[in-house]
Formats: C-alpha cells, sequence, structure tokens
C-alpha cells in the first residue's frame, strides 16, 4: 500500500514493531514449525548405507539406517518421510517394470515403515527414471520422444502397488498429461479411496536436480539427454495455473510446486489462486549450494537454511520438503 503523506511521522514508526524479540514474535506474519517439514530420503537396497558426493552429509540409507532415521523423524515430531529408490542397474529396463514390483525395494520399505513405524505418513514417487536405463520418467518410442499414454499405464501399476504396500500419500512427479485421473480411477476401482495423491503439479525443468540424479543413479542413464518436452519451460509462469487446475479436477488432494526456491513466485500464484494445500520441494540442487556456500565460509549455515525455508513458508507452502528437515526440527527446540 503506498502512502506519499509524510506527516504521519513521527506518531507512526514501525521500528517500534521490531523493538525486543517478544514483540517481533507477537506481530510475525509468518512462522516456521516441524509441522511444516517433510524429509526426503534416498534408499539402497545394499548392506551399507552409501555418501553421496554431490549431496555432503546426505546417504543412501540401507535398511537398518532407515528404520534409525525414521525414529529420528519421530522423536523430533517429524510427521512425513518421502522415499526415493536407488536400484541397481541389474533391476533396469527400457520400460520400468520394477517400479510396480510387489516385492521391489519401495514395496517392501514401505511395509516395513508402516508396521514399524504406522503414525509415520509414507509419501512415495510415482515415476520411472530410477527404473528405466535411458532415465526418463516415462516409456520412450523409436524417436526416444517419451510416450505419454503408454507411461501412465506403468504408472497406475506403479502407484496401485504403493498402495498396496501400504503407502499413505502417492506423489506422481512424471509430469504426464492426464496421469492423475487415471492414478485416481485405479485407486477408487481397488478401493484405496483413502490414499492421497499430490501432485507434482507444476514441475519445472531446472538445472538444480542434477545432485538428486547423481544419488538415484538416473544422470549416466540419462546422459546428455533431458526432460524439456514434458516438465515445464522455467520461462513460464500462467502455464502453471493450467497445470494445477487440471490436476485438482483429475482428483489431486495436493499439488507440489518443484524446484521451491527459485520458484517462490509460482508457490504464491498457485496458493493465491486455488483452495488446495501447495507443497514445495527445496531440491537437491538448493541443498547443495547452500551447504557448499556454508562449508566455503561465505554463509552461516543454521541462518541461511533457515531464512530460505522461511521464505518457501511465506511465499504459501503448507508442507516443504527438505534434506535439512531434522537440522530444522533441532534448530526450532533451542
Amino acid at each position: 500500500m503506498k502512502n506519499n503523506n509524510l506527516s504521519q511521522y513521527p506518531n507512526t514508526r514501525m521500528r517500534r514493531l521490531r523493538k525486543t524479540r517478544a514483540i517481533r514474535e507477537l506481530v510475525e506474519e509468518t512462522s516456521l514449525n516441524v509441522n511444516d517439514l517433510i524429509y526426503p530420503v534416498f534408499i539402497t537396497d545394499k548392506n551399507n548405507s552409501e555418501n553421496i558426493e554431490l549431496m555432503p552429509d546426505i546417504k543412501r540409507l540401507c535398511m537398518n539406517d532407515l528404520m534409525q532415521t525414521a525414529e529420528k523423524l519421530v522423536s523430533h515430531g517429524i510427521h512425513a518421510i518421502a522415499l526415493f529408490p536407488v536400484i541397481d542397474k541389474k533391476y533396469k529396463s527400457s520400460n520400468g517394470e520394477e517400479a510396480y514390483k510387489s516385492d521391489g525395494l519401495i514395496q517392501k520399505t514401505i511395509a516395513k515403515l508402516k508396521s514399524e513405524f504406522p503414525e509415520l505418513l509414507v509419501i512415495t514417487d510415482v515415476a520411472l527414471d530410477p527404473y528405466t536405463t535411458h532415465g526418463q520418467d516415462g516409456i520412450i518410442d523409436d524417436n526416444n520422444y517419451v510416450t505419454n499414454d503408454k507411461t501412465i499405464q506403468i504408472l497406475k501399476k506403479q502407484a496401485l502397488s504403493h498402495a498396496e504396500a501400504g503407502a499413505d500419500i502417492v506423489a506422481p512427479s512424471d509430469m504426464m498429461d492426464g496421469r492423475i485421473g487415471a492414478i485416481r480411477a485405479e485407486l477408487e476401482k481397488n478401493n484405496f479411496h483413502n490414499t492421497l495423491i499430490l501432485s507434482y503439479a507444476a514441475k519445472y525443468a531446472s538445472c538444480f536436480y542434477g545432485p538428486f540424479r547423481d544419488a538415484v543413479n538416473s544422470s549416466d542413464s540419462l546422459a546428455t539427454g533431458n526432460k524439456y518436452n514434458y516438465q515445464m519451460d522455467p520461462r513460464n509462469s500462467d502455464e502453471s495455473l493450467r497445470e494445477v487446475a487440471l490436476d485438482i479436477s483429475e482428483g489431486a488432494d495436493i499439488v507440489m510446486i518443484k524446484p521451491a526456491m527459485m520458484y517462490q513466485d509460482i508457490i504464491l500464484k498457485i496458493k493465491s489462486e486455488f483452495a488446495c494445500p501447495v507443497f514445495a520441494f527445496q531440491v537437491s540442487g538448493e541443498y547443495a549450494m547452500l551447504k557448499a556456500a556454508a562449508n566455503a565460509g561465505y554463509l552461516c549455515h543454521k541462518e541461511s537454511v533457515m531464512e530460505s525455508v522461511l521464505s518457501i513458508k511465506r511465499s504459501g507452502a503448507s508442507g516443504i520438503f527438505t534434506y535439512n528437515a531434522i537440522e530444522i526440527a533441532q534448530w526450532l527446540k533451542e
């Protein structure tokens, strides 16, 4: 609001509301708490966890370490975990059939987590890139083009297998047209009426996914390829409104904006336009960028992470995927 009348001074002094911490907290417009946090984890079927070179302090977790991590999340009051599988090359194929096997890595992990930590919400990634030899999120044709409708048939099976294993929320991240409606219909047909769909409704073709692709071992498969013909163009904003509107109409319960830090205008636009929960993903490249700056002494790690996540919350996200979730939960208690 613009006001060119300077006669309000000194009656109006904005700094009075910033004088003490107690006053600042009393009038704060945005508050971050542990309920906003979702912890993404990489899981492996190997006996030992592995360091991820491009994501310092983050590991591909073996089952034992995953269970210890889940226990830590519960103890810190974090309500949700998001699973991303790291698949051995011998299980990958051009069509990604491993994605929907009932005894697959992700399916077994879901069942074990829900068995030992029933109160922890389990969110699962529905996409084929960890499972395909070509590293794309779908089935490719002879021209290496990702075919939409054939891919959806696999995604339906994948989502159903996750629901059958006990997933609370399935999260299609592939950006195929029409997949939310197809998955919702498949879940309804099989009586999974209460399984939620978190749609990656506005997922941009971002350079900030690099460390993630390294973490799930899909970067080598993708090689010189890209995902420009199905993920959104970073130059477009209004297109996100159409994407979200379609996914909501098809049955999405929650929509995701990805990445988060570089797309806060999109988060704000979606939150302002639609009466639905909006999540955001502080992606691997954003994590690595802040970590590298902190390790180099350019930024304070705690302050930069907290400010970045608070800004995502301020822009309108009600849930935030962040690899710093456990640290943030600890800092919030201080």
